[in-house]
């Protein structure tokens, strides 16, 4: 199972104050564990709201609104994707996980979606498309 582990975001975060050489060292540890026991498959952070920007959709009209967005509690800091066995593992490594951000904070568990998923919605076609779509990006890595 794999699972998106989302830092969400705070007013520290979105001022776009960088971690001390504590935080940075701790969460490397921390990161480190990660790849050691085969679970990190990636793991990385946004600049603040303030640098980024949204698109709504309505039919076919786009709407692009410039950050920052001050709903700071729906904002993301970090993440990680992690394959593990259980939600429950998921929880327990993020226990173990140094405070991300100085101070509150939260941190998410969501379990991403995997072809089973689908259905049969999800015809051969659309799965040997995606296969190919996988493959060709690992290729560029």
């Amino acid at each position: 199972m794999r699972f998106m582990v989302i830092v969400k975001a705070t007013e520290y975060s979105e001022a776009g104050i960088m971690p001390d050489e504590k935080l940075l060292a701790a969460m490397g540890a921390y990161n480190e564990e990660l790849v050691k026991a085969g679970i990190m498959l990636a793991g990385e952070g946004p600049q603040p709201s303030s640098k980024g920007a949204r698109v709504r959709f309505s039919g076919r009209n786009r709407t692009v609104v410039d950050g920052p967005f001050s709903e700071t509690k729906e904002l993301i800091a970090g993440f990680w994707i992690w394959q593990v066995k259980s939600k429950g593992e998921a929880i327990e490594w993020v226990r173990r996980c140094p405070n991300p951000i100085p101070g509150e904070s939260e941190i998410e568990i969501r379990q991403v979606f995997e072809n089973e998923d689908f259905g049969e919605e999800f015809t051969p076609e659309l799965r040997a498309q995606e296969d190919r779509l996988r493959a060709q990006i690992a290729a560029k890595r």
